[in-house]
């Protein structure tokens, strides 16, 4: 009986060893949590009622935007470029084959950006003026205008041309266009349209690239103590 009960408390003891040890797995990595996930970096995010609050008793104004990654995620576009016209390099973008078939059709593939309507019929309820200033190559025709119009229901009112501004080496070929055009808010993904935002003098604010834009590296968000539209990547 004494070996029995000895017997039957090892048996016990064993069992209760084994669920401890199976109950407390050992982890494949450090992991992450909802405060972790939770925290944002120290830059100054703000969202599009805050921007319309900011322009209450503002009269109206002109204000600019990029295109790609900002209005539209065109990558669709850019990526077939790339396979057309120059698989192993970005040489395409020197092309001017490609750049005829973008503004000419292609943005038929770009998917407009809700941020963007957000903001645009924000600006056209306040009766501002709407600039698309785009890095784009000019081309002798172009649809992009009639695209934006159609996509983000601008009135012919606010609306105007796209400026083409193209890429200049040595200077950001936007600068000038803001200033000539007297643009009080800029809005833009990229660094080089944040620079020309207050180098021009013009309100800088940020909208988010896509993650999966083909258009790399990602920028860093507010590094140039500029205001972040947040949740602005689609």
């Amino acid at each position: 009986m004494r070996k029995f009960t000895l017997a039957l408390c090892l048996s016990f003891s064993l069992t209760g060893a084994f669920f401890a040890q199976a109950s407390t797995p050992t982890p494949d990595s450090t992991g992450t949590n909802v405060a972790k996930l939770a925290e944002q970096a120290p830059i100054h995010w703000v969202s599009v009622a805050q921007i319309e609050h900011s322009l209450v008793d503002r009269p109206p104004m002109a204000v600019g935007f990029d295109i790609d990654d900002t209005v539209l995620f065109s990558s669709p576009g850019f990526w077939r470029g790339k396979k057309m016209y120059s698989p192993d390099s970005e040489a395409y973008l020197q092309n001017p084959e490609f750049w005829e078939k973008m503004n000419n059709g292609w943005d038929e593939f770009s998917i407009p950006k809700e941020i963007a309507r957000a903001l645009i019929a924000l600006h056209v309820k306040r009766g501002d003026s709407i600039y698309f200033i785009t890095g784009r190559t000019q081309t002798a025709t172009e649809s992009v205008t009639k695209t934006l119009q159609d996509d983000f229901l601008i009135p012919a009112a606010n609306m105007n041309p796209v400026i083409f501004a193209g890429v200049k080496d040595g200077q950001n070929s936007k600068t000038q266009w803001l200033a000539d055009k007297q643009i009080k808010i800029f809005y833009g993904d990229s660094d080089e349209d944040i620079t020309a935002a207050k180098a021009s003098e013009a309100r800088p604010i940020r909208i988010l690239r896509a993650s999966n834009s083909t258009y790399r590296p990602l920028p860093q968000a507010g590094a140039f103590g500029e205001e972040v539209i947040v949740n602005s990547e689609y």
